[in-house]
């Protein structure tokens, strides 16, 4: 109670954890001298605390108020541990100050910092008249109101320490050094101290470990599947192997370094291997984890489900080929109610087995043909008796078909009736037309079988005249590009379509082409739409307008295809046969348009260098489509342009050869049969 006191060397206390560490906090004396006391805090403990009466505590508080009261210093009463107070102390602590001359009670919690800087702002108050009265709120209240700004600046240092600390590797020395000038870490350190500070930027650190460690997690477990199907693809090597005895045949696989690495120490998730970011191999101890047995487990069911699919499709086509249901032609819809079991469905989706179907489907039809084709060769009588132009009359094919109605061979293609008259005119048309293009054995003919043998033995050209010969063999094909705005393309490409036969065959002068048409409507650049593909090499391009914007379509479309090829070894696009057509527009337009589209195609025409049709000179009424004669000039027009570009490049070939090759095409003129020896046994002396 003495209100003078000495300071002599004596430091100012912070904290407990100053005691006995002196050293290792800042050091501030007091001042030198003698201190004059002002004011007095009176505190009692409102606590339950372990061998102290409550009661005897407030006596001596009481005897230490009278000391306390003579010296006419002011003084207020602090409750002390309020967040461990026991409400009857509380309320006679309060009674106490009301009998004492109603002194001020400030209700506080040193732990949880309630109302301390309130006990020495009202004590200050009590000294200094001049300020204003401090409002003196109780413990609860004050509590909440602490709390929610705890919450508030709990959540701004958060929120800095994610924007500060983005990687689980930092250290609290460095980061707290950053963030000393930043208020949200002043305020929150003044609120709660810097080890809560420290252990909110550990949580946040952790977090962001599990986070990495998580993602690498997932990585490796995204892997394990590719690595179990390049390890271990073989079901009956593993279908009956715990994960262990899997483990082991895995490690006895050349290729296990290459996916799996084996850790000196274990578990991976808690070594440095976790910021090994450039080794992206599997730590092999992952094995043992659940998450990659239910992997290995996924694979081996995927593996035996491959294998029950199989023998689905296996199962299936023996189906197809034992079934008497299933005859050439017939469509799925039909055959399916008689080859399908629920088995079937449960393993494989519908389109698999149509797929199948339809594989086996071109088989049989193929062998039908075969079949059908020397059904004919036995029934050739029939077909000696046609006119020279070899079109049988309907009487003829009734006569024809009633014949070969009673052979099985003939009502195998029963459901085919189109390909069936198709395959009796083109032996008709060979019977009387006797060439390699039209004769049933095709590759097999022996004037192909000659030609390929001719040369195989005596052109002896460079690689390059190698390759131009060798292209030679598919001149019985015309792949055309059609080009062409709003459907134009697609229209013309069925017209041509409804011309030819079932197989996409069209007949040129008597003889039978492969024709291959590619519709284009979008933008060329972009391969699905591109002018060539591995397996289409254009010979021709049919290039349709109708209108001013189908026409810069086509312009636009022919130069980025030439664009494209420009610079590479092979840029015959550049040289490509165009064919530039006017076709007929739904409406009628005036006369004046039709002029205006006339002349704008005339000169894009000029432009490219390619040929220009127009309703007029095709003599074709406006408002009709393209007619089969048109389409049977255009294609030979192609055919005769491929020719030429093939015979110029095999220029010294045929040079070398001219002599061997008028003999024999003189031979093939005449149709008279030959043998094949008195025209190669002498090449073969010469040579």
């Amino acid at each position: 109670a003495a209100t003078k006191l000495a300071s002599a060397e004596k430091l100012m206390y912070f904290c407990t954890d100053q005691l006995g560490l002196e050293q290792d906090f800042e050091q501030k004396q007091m001042p030198d001298g003698k201190l004059l006391v002002d004011g007095f805090l009176l505190c009692i403990d409102v606590s339950r605390g372990m061998n102290r009466n409550f009661d005897e505590q407030l006596k001596f508080v009481s005897n230490l108020y009278n000391q306390l009261a003579k010296t006419k210093k002011p003084l207020v009463v602090v409750l002390t541990k309020c967040d461990e107070g026991v409400e009857r102390y509380i309320r006679d602590a309060h009674t106490f100050a009301l009998s004492k001359k109603n002194l001020q009670v400030v209700e506080t919690s040193a732990r949880s910092n309630v109302n301390i800087d309130l006990a020495f702002s009202t004590l200050v108050q009590l000294v200094d008249k001049s300020r204003g009265k401090t409002k003196i709120i109780p413990y609860f209240e004050a509590l909440k109101q602490q709390s929610q700004q705890i919450a508030a600046a709990k959540d701004k240092y958060e929120w800095l320490v994610s924007r500060i600390v983005k990687n689980h590797n930092e250290m609290w020395a460095n980061v707290s050094r950053k963030m000393q000038s930043s208020p949200e870490y002043q305020d929150y350190v003044y609120l709660e101290g810097t080890q809560k500070a420290k252990k909110l930027f550990l949580q946040h650190v952790h977090r962001l470990k599990q986070e990495h460690i998580e993602r690498r997690r997932k990585m490796y477990l995204a892997v394990l599947p590719q690595a179990f199907e390049a390890l271990i693809p073989d079901l009956d090597e593993i279908d009956h192997l715990s994960c262990v005895k899997v483990e082991k045949l895995l490690e006895t696989k050349p290729d296990f370094l290459k996916w799996f690495i084996v850790l000196e120490e274990t578990p991976w998730d808690a070594t440095s291997h976790i910021d090994n970011v450039e080794n992206e191999r599997i730590p092999f101890d992952l094995m043992e984890t659940q998450p990659a047995e239910q992997l290995y487990e996924a694979h081996l069911e995927k593996l035996r489900n491959e294998r029950k699919r199989a023998e689905m499709r296996r199962a299936f086509k023996e189906n197809l080929e034992t079934s008497p249901f299933i005859t050439p032609g017939k469509p799925w819809e039909e055959a399916r109610s008689f080859i399908m079991n629920e088995d079937f469905y449960m393993w494989l989706e519908e389109s698999i087995y149509m797929d199948i179907y339809s594989k086996h489907q071109k088989q049989i039809i193929e062998k039908a043909k075969e079949e059908f084709q020397e059904l004919l060769l036995e029934y050739s009588e029939l077909f000696y008796e046609l006119e020279l132009d070899a079109k049988p009359s309907k009487e003829k094919m009734g006569v024809i078909q009633d014949v070969l109605g009673e052979e099985q061979r003939f009502k195998a293609l029963q459901k085919l009736q189109a390909e069936r008259d198709a395959l009796i005119l083109k032996h008709i048309h060979f019977v009387y037309h006797p060439t390699k293009e039209t004769c049933p054995s095709c590759l097999v003919c022996v004037d192909s079988k000659i030609e390929q043998l001719i040369s195989s033995r005596f052109i002896r050209p460079s690689e390059r005249n190698q390759k131009n010969l060798l292209s030679d063999s598919n001149i019985d094909r015309i792949n055309l590009v059609i080009l062409g705005k709003d459907g134009l393309a697609r229209e013309l490409a069925n017209e041509i379509r409804a011309l030819c036969t079932n197989d996409d065959k069209y007949v040129i002068e008597g003889k039978m082409y492969e024709l291959s048409l590619r519709p284009i409507e979008g933008n060329v650049r972009l391969p699905v739409n591109s002018f060539q593909t591995p397996t289409f090499q254009p010979h021709g391009c049919l290039c349709l307008y109708n209108s001013k914007e189908s026409l810069s379509y086509v312009v636009e479309s022919i130069e980025k295809s030439r664009e494209s090829t420009l610079g590479r070894r092979e840029n015959h696009l550049v040289h490509l046969p165009l064919t530039l057509i006017l076709v007929n527009k739904r409406g009628d337009p005036s006369g004046e348009t039709l002029h205006s589209l006339i002349q704008q195609g005339q000169q894009i025409a000029s432009k490219l260098q390619c040929v220009f049709l127009d309703p007029a000179s095709a003599g074709i009424g406006y408002g009709r489509n393209i007619n089969e004669k048109q389409i049977s000039q255009v294609l030979k027009g192609l055919l005769d342009s491929k020719r030429n570009l093939n015979l110029v490049s095999s220029t010294s070939s045929i040079k070398d050869l001219a002599d061997v090759d008028l003999r024999i095409v003189m031979c093939l003129m005449c149709g008279d049969p030959f043998n094949a020896d008195d025209i190669l046994l002498p090449i073969l002396q010469s040579q």
